[in-house]
């Protein structure tokens, strides 16, 4: 695999292990988080870092075995250029459904870093 592939591969996986550890073992809870700036900035950087991450990974391999890419991609794109309009409902079930998924289906990229 090619290193520059593993290094975003490796940037991805580090967003969503961060993005679980803010929550820290507990639910995502949407009234926690509405009113937790702090962990909203960062949930919305770590997504940015994984839509560009994978639109990088997507223009180096464009057969790269990433399912759902198109909206990783487009909800980096809606983050920075419509930040206006993020949604915190939005941001958490895409966290909670969307990415939990990509991890899900990740774990074998993942673990080829090794």
């Amino acid at each position: 695999m090619d290193k520059e592939i593993k290094t975003w591969l490796f940037d991805i996986q580090n967003a969503i292990v961060e993005i679980d550890g803010f929550f820290a073992g507990k639910d995502k809870i949407f009234s926690e988080y509405k009113t937790d700036v702090k962990t909203k900035r960062a949930v919305e950087r770590n997504l940015e870092i994984i839509g560009e991450a994978v639109s990088r990974i997507m223009k180096q391999q464009q057969d790269f075995p990433i399912s759902n890419y198109r909206k990783m991609i487009s909800t980096r794109n809606f983050i920075t250029h419509s930040y206006e309009k993020i949604s915190d409902e939005t941001v958490l079930e895409y966290c909670n459904k969307s990415l939990t998924a990509t991890k899900e289906r990740g774990r074998h990229n993942f673990e080829r870093l090794k």
